[in-house]
């Protein structure tokens, strides 16, 4: 019988195991007792938490989620000026943080089986469509006439360029280099806004 109180210690070491695993191995042919052995506990315990390897994946991808949403607000918050807001956005996507080799592997495993998982479809359009406000808000005032319209084509191009991003970085070896990857979509911005625009 599990300790009180224990619950979320196990969980979290549970969220965490998975992530190390699936980016370690990079795909979901993992075993939950793998993940189990991971976070250092048995695989009953596992199953007794989460019910399945899914379940700890979409834990895990919930956590994912939190940590680079509350990276991005926290950019924010103290951005100044709609080209700083931007800007906060991408190296927020591009941290230490979230710009790991285990979470790319996650992020990776994550669009496969948003195509055929509704929860992780669900997870994957909230992440996308909250990713796409933050930029539309953004670049609208920097885009000029058909502000709208631009800035959501716009933003759907920079949220294109940071899953490509990570998915070219999910086939590379080697450390993901954050700066390189918030070079390349700056780059792009600069391209499309004019580099006094962005």
């Amino acid at each position: 019988m599990p300790k009180l109180g224990m619950e979320p210690i196990r969980k979290a070491a549970l969220v965490q195991a998975t992530i190390h695993e699936i980016g370690r191995a990079g795909s979901l042919d993992v075993t939950v007792s793998q993940i189990a052995r991971r976070a250092g506990m048995s695989t009953a315990l596992a199953h007794h938490y989460f019910g399945g390897k899914e379940q700890m994946f979409l834990a895990a991808m919930r956590h994912v989620l939190t940590l680079y949403g509350a990276e991005v607000r926290g950019a924010l918050a103290t951005a100044e000026g709609p080209r700083g807001r931007l800007l906060a956005i991408v190296r927020a996507s591009f941290s230490p943080g979230n710009f790991r080799r285990e979470v790319v592997g996650a992020w990776l495993n994550f669009w496969v089986l948003a195509r055929t998982v509704p929860e992780a479809r669900r997870l994957l359009d909230v992440y996308q469509g909250r990713l796409r406000s933050n930029l539309t808000h953004a670049l609208r005032p920097l885009v000029g006439t058909g502000a709208g319209e631009r800035a959501g084509a716009l933003a759907d191009g920079v949220g294109a360029m940071i899953d490509g991003v990570y998915l070219r970085e999910a086939l590379k070896a080697g450390a993901p280099d954050g700066a390189a990857a918030v070079a390349m979509v700056r780059a792009y911005l600069d391209a499309e806004l004019g580099e006094s625009g962005a």
